[in-house]
């Protein structure tokens, strides 16, 4: 994907499509709704704070006067929130081109429960996602340009789901639930991929991650203290990348002729912490097909969503 100045990206002409993104209000999810409105994409910015939504809306709207935007609520950690958006979606009449499953934050200092009774790493990174997904699939264009990209992350490498206590009710850490949900995130993407192709669906999963971004994802939901949030963007000033930067690997995913099915993407560079899009390394235990399958019927019986292939 060529870059014009290092943070933006040339992308394939988006007239006509529809994408939705989660999470779009601030950092990489911002990042790709600016991208996508500006190639010419009508943009649903599925966001957990309207408000915050309509800022970022004016915002892209300033950069892109011809942008196409529409602010939805969405808050993934709340299945009723996930069903109420579908529902919305489907009462418009929406087709979707693009979904990009990106709404997250990151390492909760103390373990907390969604409204369903999920940990709420869970709920917010995988669990919604994967609700949203199943009861969108209806509304997905027929199309092999049809694209469900799910942002993943470093974190998976060293991720493992935690079949018998999944929502980590002993033993709570907040890196290792945080790594669970994403490790979850790219099994789940990889694995509708598998169920598409052997449906003999159009549509196409993939996955990709933004190597290391400073996003809002590490302000931890919002409870880290300003120490906390200080040392954090000081690490990844050093090491890290912009979040525009970071959305280019979820963009070439979205939009790249090259990006294929059950692909994974990330940054070229060192350790796959910042640079262009390129295929990115997936970590052996999440191509498990065994416990992607498990994973799958978990998050089925937790949603209460069956997907309809």
């Amino acid at each position: 994907m060529a870059q014009r100045d290092g943070t933006s990206a040339d992308i394939p002409s988006q007239a006509g499509r529809v994408a939705l993104v989660t999470g779009a209000s601030s950092g990489i999810g911002y990042e790709t709704a600016l991208a996508l409105a500006g190639a010419g994409a009508r943009v649903v910015l599925a966001v957990r704070d309207p408000a915050k939504g309509m800022r970022a809306a004016e915002a892209i709207a300033r950069i892109h006067a011809q942008a196409d935007l529409v602010v939805r609520e969405l808050e993934t950690a709340r299945l009723a929130s996930v069903r109420a958006l579908a529902e919305t979606l489907r009462a418009d009449g929406t087709i979707i081109d693009l979904l990009i499953l990106n709404a997250g934050i990151a390492a909760v200092p103390r373990r907390e429960d969604s409204e369903d009774g999920f940990e709420r790493q869970l709920a917010t990174n995988h669990l919604g996602h994967f609700a949203l997904t199943g009861l969108l699939l209806s509304l997905l264009r027929l199309s092999p340009d049809t694209r469900i990209v799910a942002v993943a992350s470093l974190a998976h490498r060293s991720g493992r789901i935690r079949f018998d206590d999944p929502h980590w009710r002993e033993g709570y850490g907040p890196q290792k639930a945080y790594r669970q949900t994403k490790l979850a995130l790219l099994m789940f993407a990889l694995e509708l991929e598998r169920r598409l192709r052997r449906a003999g669906r159009p549509e196409r999963a993939l996955a990709a991650h933004p190597g290391l971004a400073l996003t809002d994802v590490f302000r931890r939901g919002d409870r880290a203290g300003p120490v906390q949030r200080a040392v954090g963007r000081a690490l990844f000033s050093l090491v890290g990348q912009s979040a525009a930067r970071g959305a280019l690997p979820i963009l070439f995913a979205a939009t790249a002729p090259e990006a294929r099915g059950g692909g994974y993407y990330g940054p070229d560079g060192l350790w796959e912490a910042r640079g262009a899009p390129k295929p990115a390394r997936i970590f052996p235990h999440a191509l498990d097909e065994a416990d992607a399958a498990r994973l799958w019927t978990m998050s089925e019986a937790m949603t209460g969503i069956r997907f309809t292939l």
